[in-house]
C-alpha cells in the first residue's frame, strides 16, 4: 500500500490523522535532525498500521515534510 504523509516536526505530541483515503498528516515531537524525524515517522507508522518496522518504506522526499511510503501489508 503506498501513502502521502505530511510530516509536522517539533510538534507537542506524536499523532496520526487520516486526512482521506491514502493520505495522512503526522505529527512528531521528533526535531528533522540526522533523519531522527523519518526513524520517529516508520515507528509510529508501524504502531498505528500495527505491522514491523522493516515493513515500512519512505520511497519519497526523505528530506522534505511531504513524504511518499510504501507500506508492505
Amino acid at each position: 500500500m503506498r501513502i502521502y504523509v505530511k510530516v509536522t516536526p517539533r510538534s507537542s505530541k506524536n499523532e496520526v490523522v487520516q486526512i482521506s483515503e491514502g493520505e495522512y498528516k503526522v505529527k512528531l515531537t521528533a526535531a528533522p535532525v540526522d533523519g531522527k524525524a523519518n526513524e520517529a515517522l516508520i515507528d509510529i507508522l508501524s504502531k498505528h498500521f500495527r505491522v514491523a518496522k522493516s515493513m515500512i518504506e519512505i520511497v519519497g522526499g526523505k528530506s522534505t515534510k511531504t513524504k511518499i511510503v510504501d507500506i508492505l501489508i
